[in-house]
């Protein structure tokens, strides 16, 4: 979180650790010693659009997360992801994770495991090159991006 910032300015406390960079190797040692992924990003201009691939590489991992609602984490992971919209509710969700039980845990894992393993680049990319193939074949208007319905394709051609 230093980049563009004074790291001085960053909350100073006895449990909080600022560990800079780190190879990509090294990550798993960190996160093995994590009992909640935190996504606490700021909701603004800067994150409207953001698609943070942490919280796939943290759910891959086993571990759950906590997220505020920024809207690709929340629209696409909400089933496993708890979406904290204030403070309260952020340290509330932290502390329902903490309290689970071994049941609730492997649960979780299952299910995490399962969001997982519905995403893939070659899934992005057959979804992409459909998409594509619906637009080429004029499905999708070209000024409002919005795909026809049949019935209306169909009364267009008729």
């Amino acid at each position: 979180p230093v980049v563009k910032i004074d790291p001085a300015g960053l909350p100073q406390r006895p449990n909080i650790h600022w560990m800079g960079q780190r190879r990509y190797d090294e990550l798993p040692a960190f996160l093995a010693g994590w009992d909640v992924c935190l996504m606490p990003f700021a909701l603004n201009a800067s994150t409207r659009f953001i698609s943070p691939t942490k919280t796939l590489e943290y759910l891959a991992a086993g571990k759950p997360v906590v997220s505020t609602p920024v809207r690709d984490v929340a629209q696409q992971y909400a089933d496993v992801v708890p979406i904290a919209a204030t403070p309260a509710e952020f340290v509330a969700a932290c502390e329902g994770i903490l309290a689970w039980d071994d049941s609730a845990r492997l649960s979780f894992r299952a299910s995490a495991a399962l969001v997982v393993a519905g995403t893939s680049w070659d899934r992005t990319a057959a979804a992409m090159q459909d998409l594509l193939g619906r637009f080429d074949a004029g499905r999708v208007d070209r000024t409002t991006g919005v795909e026809e319905s049949d019935t209306a394709l169909d009364e267009a051609q008729a």
